[in-house]
Formats: C-alpha cells, structure tokens, sequence
C-alpha cells in the first residue's frame, strides 16, 4: 500500500510542477505586447536632426582645410629652407668626425 501512496504523491508533484511551469509561461507571455510603437518612437527620437549633420560635415571640412593649409605652410618652409644654397659637406668631411 505505501507503493500506491508514493504513485498518488507523484502525480500531485508534476500537477503542481506543471501549473508552475504554466503560470510562469503566460506571465512572460502576457509581458511581451503585440505593438512595438514605443520601440518605434524611441528609433525615431534617436535619430540626429539633419542640422547637426550639416553641422558635423561643416565642423569636419574646416578641420581638414585647416589641417591642408598647416601642411601647406610647413612643404613652404622646407623648401625655404632647402633654398638657402648651402654647400653640402663632401663624403671625406662627413666621415671625418674626429674633430668632434
């Protein structure tokens, strides 16, 4: 008899197990919502107004034309510099480097 006792508590057990197992499955359910508006908007709100994209392009090309004119003045100076007719030393007198 105490066999049959084991069987009945058994199947209470599962019948519990699988009212659990079905409540917790219609609780997550009933969280997930058919309509995504809320996803929609928040998209929607993230996106950047044109204006500070024509602001970011503006901000960027004066950074690069900036960056053109400091290089453009520095290929200036080199070749200034490269200009000032200065006799290079020959090889004899850069391999003698005792006197220093």
């Amino acid at each position: 008899m105490s066999g049959g006792a084991h069987v009945v508590q058994g199947s209470k057990r599962m019948k519990k197990l699988v009212f659990v197992f079905a409540g917790a499955a219609a609780l997550a359910l009933s969280a997930c919502s058919g309509s995504n508006q809320d996803a929609v908007e928040n998209a929607e709100m993230n996106q950047p107004a044109a204006e500070l994209d024509d602001l970011s392009n503006d901000a960027a090309n004066d950074a690069a034309n900036a960056e053109a004119a400091a290089l453009g003045t520095q290929q200036q100076q080199l070749e200034d510099n490269a200009a000032d007719n200065t006799a290079n030393p020959t090889d004899e007198q850069e391999q003698n480097v005792s006197g220093m």
